[in-house]
């Protein structure tokens, strides 16, 4: 039941959205001893969002069409200003040592920010995880769990280790493009979420 877990979180959390977008371009950015701290912040908001909805919280949004439509709304809206700050620090993009790293306090809470604010992983993790855990006898609920959040630190801090080490050899402007197209991502993808929040309403 471990390996279930492990091998489903990891299908989950490797495909590209907003959250692997943030954590790509905070090992790309900063130096690895700025970047395991965020890491970490990224992996525990991930952890306590897996944890509440294997626990209950898909329940509550799946019965209120009132509060999934917020959440639709205002998570695209905060989504396309994620993806515009992207942009603009691609606008001004060097490497040096690293980019011009976000203060501490802003990373750590953005950390938070892409995991919780993004609606759509808000929702689907949630329905999912909730399903999921209505499946497993209580015996089988506490190995299950921690193979997906082991699955998760692997996943996070190895890509971070593994980008730490490597961006000094990729050409400066691949990085630059990189900002360029994960800023064009999450922008559209904002711009989807508020489209589903007005198909909601017609």
């Amino acid at each position: 039941m471990y390996l279930r877990g492990l091998l489903l979180s990891i299908a989950l959390v490797s495909s590209i959205g907003m959250q692997n977008l943030f954590l790509f371009n905070n090992a790309i950015n900063q130096k690895l001893s700025r970047a395991w701290p965020v890491t970490i912040m990224i992996w525990i908001a991930d952890t306590a969002l897996t944890l509440a909805a294997f626990f209950g919280m898909g329940a509550i949004i799946s019965s209120h069409e009132l509060f999934k439509l917020i959440i639709m709304f205002l998570g695209g809206l905060l989504v396309i200003w994620i993806g515009f700050g992207i942009l603009r620090s691609a606008a001004s993009f060097k490497l040096e040592s690293a980019n011009t790293p976000l203060p501490m306090k802003k990373s750590l809470v953005n950390a938070w920010v892409v995991t919780w604010a993004n609606p759509q992983a808000l929702i689907d993790t949630s329905l999912m995880f909730g399903a999921l855990r209505g499946s497993l006898t209580d015996s089988q609920v506490t190995p299950f769990i921690t193979g997906v959040i082991s699955a998760t630190a692997i996943w996070f801090f190895g890509i971070t280790l593994l980008l730490g080490l490597l961006k000094e050899r990729l050409p400066q402007k691949f990085l630059l493009w990189v900002n360029i197209l994960s800023g064009v991502i999450v922008m559209g993808y904002g711009c989807y979420l508020l489209w589903q929040a007005a198909m909601m309403v017609i």
